[in-house]
């Protein structure tokens, strides 16, 4: 189980490392093959086709981001904090993300763009069951149905955010604390 894990992993990190330099379109199962090794048929085999590729990788790269936003939050006590440091967190990792970059930006980013727009539900499912989850764990007092129903705004107020970034991260995340912080109630530092 192990070494298949690892293999999926070698085969995602070659697929990122292809899609920085070439763009989705210029890749090719095959590529993804020879810079791991393996043959074009265990390609296929782990992800179905080149969408499934993409899609896997998605998936990976948004559960990193969730590390990290799982992190944010844990580092303070206060939900306002804790909401401003994970969208922060967001935004200003995206900005320095080649792929991000690439997905948003680059050569063939149309054929991929679909993952973090129109068919981001996997994306957008996960970093929300993710996100209530922790909330509620740390900060057992909310509501759970208003903290499903806020991190879903949040998340994808942040996604429309790392698309078209137009005021500092910094900026936008403290907006949306103090989205979260009136709506729950609670006060925010310019309240």
């Amino acid at each position: 189980m192990q070494q298949h894990r690892r293999l999926r992993d070698d085969l995602l990190d070659a697929a990122a490392r292809l899609i920085i330099e070439r763009g989705f379109r210029r890749v090719r199962m095959q590529d993804v093959a020879d810079a791991v090794g393996v043959s074009r048929q265990t390609v296929y085999n782990e992800f179905g086709d080149k969408w499934g590729l993409a899609q896997a990788l998605t998936l990976r790269e948004n559960e990193r981001y969730l590390d990290g936003v799982d992190a944010a939050l844990s580092d303070h006590d206060d939900l306002y904090s804790a909401v401003a440091a994970a969208v922060s967190y967001t935004l200003r990792t995206a900005a320095d993300d080649p792929l991000k970059k690439t997905t948003l930006t680059g050569e063939g980013s149309e054929d991929l763009l679909p993952l973090m727009t129109t068919r981001a539900e996997p994306v957008l499912f996960a970093a929300r069951e993710r996100i209530v989850s922790h909330a509620v764990r740390q900060w057992p007092e909310l509501d759970a149905t208003e903290v499903t129903e806020l991190a879903d705004a949040v998340i994808r107020l942040t996604m429309s955010h790392v698309m078209l970034p137009t005021d500092p991260a910094e900026v936008v995340a403290e907006r949306l604390a103090r989205l979260v912080a009136r709506f729950l109630g609670l006060s925010a530092p310019s309240d």
